[in-house]
């Protein structure tokens, strides 16, 4: 798992893409795919630590399913569903863990969201899958759990894009290379978590849990120098 960390040189995240989520934080839908970047330092393996709230925060999960990619893909054509597929080596769950007050903040007032999303920690990952555990991205359950309440489940067969459409969508801005990270979008049912919460997260195939996807992470305190203060 650290060489996920190692290997990639770019976290790409799509944004929007499951409707519910949308309405549950009062988003306009988008008519074609968007992203952000969240930096690999903010990638957390697991069983390395704690994720640290900064002072101030209002910390919030976003539980998604990511792929590393396995070769370069530039300028992809979204029709091209085997290119995009045969460009993934694997998968991963991921929690994308968002300072929503410096998020919202950030989109009042048209400002970048690094802030929100890019501390330290801000990104665990499970273990790397293996291709093969996943015949079809399309047809996953994703679900993630607070101090053992579920509130995220649901199937990513509810993605607005489809994994070739995100990926020519990015590639056709920026090469994709080797051991670079999608994350592909949350569902609904986002919320917050305080220090002491631990989170559970994972993903099931055809009913089964898959254990490589396993993440279990507490939130603690950062400490440090910083605290969120509006801009």
């Amino acid at each position: 798992m650290a060489s996920i960390r190692a290997n990639a040189r770019k976290v790409v995240c799509i944004g929007r893409n499951y409707a519910d989520h949308i309405k549950e934080l009062n988003n306009a839908r988008p008519s074609k795919p968007f992203f952000f970047l969240k930096p690999p330092s903010s990638i957390l393996p697991p069983a390395s630590g704690p994720v640290l709230r900064p002072a101030g925060v209002n910390l919030h999960y976003e539980v998604e399913l990511a792929l590393i990619m396995g070769k370069s893909l530039r300028d992809l054509d979204e029709r091209d569903e085997k290119g995009a597929l045969d460009a993934i080596d694997g998968y991963a769950v991921s929690i994308d863990m968002t300072a929503r007050n410096a998020q919202d903040e950030a989109k009042r007032k048209g400002l970048p969201w690094s802030i929100a999303k890019g501390f330290d920690t801000f990104l665990p990952m499970s273990d790397y899958i293996p291709k093969n555990r996943i015949p079809d991205p399309h047809a996953v359950e994703l679900w993630l759990s607070v101090d053992d309440e579920v509130r995220q489940r649901d199937s990513t067969g509810l993605m607005l894009f489809r994994i070739p459409r995100v990926l020519a969508e990015v590639s056709q801005c920026m090469t994709l290379e080797k051991g670079d990270v999608v994350l592909t979008g949350t569902p609904k049912g986002v919320g917050s978590v305080t220090v002491g919460s631990v989170m559970k997260a994972g993903l099931r195939v055809d009913g089964l849990e898959v254990e490589e996807g396993r993440i279990e992470v507490e939130v603690k305190d950062k400490g440090g120098l910083y605290e969120y203060k509006e801009t």
